[in-house]
């Protein structure tokens, strides 16, 4: 069975564009820059709820702040080498500011095996960062998003 996920990322040009991602939280993520950053996303059930509600959803759950009100734009979808699927939608978040978020938490045992359960944030940092620079910082599935997003950007007229 497919594991589908939603995310929005958002995006600014300032004068070079820019995305916000965030630093994924917890103790495996902790010591890790590049490849361990994401887009705020989420899974959901294709069933129950749309892709773009989903979306909408996981970033208020991760970053505890509202999404921007903008049109989004399917960037497409994207599968991971395990299998699992992600639509991501990308809107133009210029006047977002990255501050102020209150982070979802998740339990995990920790340490392994120990018996005790902590407490983590999903993500423990956001930042707007250069497209380069985000496909560096991204983990390797979601990579193909920022080229979909700079073709998209390349797009638009006046470009």
């Amino acid at each position: 069975m497919v594991v589908w996920s939603a995310g929005l990322l958002l995006y600014r040009l300032t004068p070079a564009p820019q995305v916000l991602i965030a630093h994924m939280g917890g103790p495996f993520w902790a010591k890790k820059d590049a490849a361990a950053w994401s887009i705020p996303k989420g899974e959901f059930d294709p069933d129950t709820e749309s892709a773009l509600d989903a979306a909408r959803r996981e970033f208020r759950e991760e970053l505890g702040a509202e999404p921007p009100t903008v049109e989004w734009a399917e960037l497409g979808t994207f599968a991971y080498s395990s299998g699992k699927k992600v639509v991501v939608f990308a809107g133009d978040g210029a006047g977002f500011s990255a501050s102020g978020f209150t982070y979802g938490t998740f339990e995990l045992e920790w340490p392994p095996r120990s018996g005790r359960m902590a407490s983590f944030p999903e993500v423990d940092r956001a930042e707007w960062m250069g497209l380069d620079a985000a496909r560096e910082a991204l983990v390797k599935g979601q990579r193909p998003a920022i080229d979909a997003l700079a073709a998209a950007l390349e797009a638009l007229p006046g470009s």
